[in-house]
């Protein structure tokens, strides 16, 4: 390696994670919180509070809010109904329709007793509303 190649290394080793850092700061020197608030609530790098990184949302996590959601504004049959449908729509949520159909079950139970909410038991991801009836009714 010549004496300038090796030269350029360095100056790159030093100048490049500067830079980073920099544009790094300056991409989020000013991001509002929410629409419609006012300009002086921003974000900035140089806080002396640091906010946590914002978990991003999976599809489960939304349909489980949704879901959870419709059983208290309507009733769990219906939260199973359209869980089901999802499920079949979009298969990839088949692995998290035991814990989503566990969590109406439960859910199920604070709104509606365990009697009442296991009348709304049916076969969605095998018995997992059920199981989250069970689980609920045996810790209250």
């Amino acid at each position: 390696m010549t004496h300038s190649a090796r030269r350029i290394g360095r100056t790159l080793a030093l100048v490049l994670p500067v830079v980073l850092v920099l544009s790094g700061t300056l991409a989020v020197a000013r991001v509002p919180w929410a629409a419609g608030t006012a300009e002086s609530q921003v974000l900035t790098a140089s806080s002396d509070t640091a906010s946590v990184r914002a978990k991003s949302r999976t599809p489960q996590d939304i349909l489980r809010e949704q879901l959870l959601v419709e059983l208290q504004e309507k009733d769990p049959g219906i939260a199973l109904t359209h869980l089901q449908r999802q499920v079949e729509e979009r298969p990839s949520l088949a692995r998290h329709c035991m814990s989503i159909a566990r969590a109406l079950g439960r859910a199920a139970v604070a709104v509606y007793g365990p009697t009442r909410a296991q009348s709304f038991s049916r076969p969605v991801c095998d018995t997992s509303f059920a199981y989250g009836v069970s689980q609920q009714a045996a810790g209250s």
